[in-house]
């Protein structure tokens, strides 16, 4: 039971949480970050539009490199030619705490 609980702390330890207010925002990068915590998804077009951002992927990538966790969700919308494409939705995946996770695996002892 200790070990569970040792490897449920560390893997809790590296998962942050985005504590990034608008104010704050000075970089694409930054921008992403918020429009995560406030809408919970972003997509390529919507980084482009709202951002600027042309390298969402990249972004994404840092983050995740940084310890966000951000699933991706493929999309198949159509182009503008009628064909299908799939694009992917990014989803920000909220840290969930220490005692929540111990609740799911084990009884807390209180």
């Amino acid at each position: 039971m200790k070990k569970l609980i040792t490897k449920i702390k560390k893997l809790i330890t590296k998962m942050r949480k985005i504590i990034i207010k608008k104010d704050e925002v000075k970089t694409q990068s930054d921008a992403i970050l918020w429009h995560l915590k406030t809408y919970g998804a972003i997509t390529s077009y919507e980084a482009i539009r709202e951002y600027g951002a042309t390298r969402l992927s990249a972004i994404i990538f840092n983050h995740r490199k940084d310890g966000y966790i951000i699933d991706s969700v493929p999309l198949t919308k159509k182009t503008r030619f009628g064909r299908n494409t799939t694009i992917s939705k990014y989803v920000y995946v909220k840290p969930i705490t220490l005692n929540e996770q111990l609740g799911m695996f084990c009884e807390i002892d209180k």
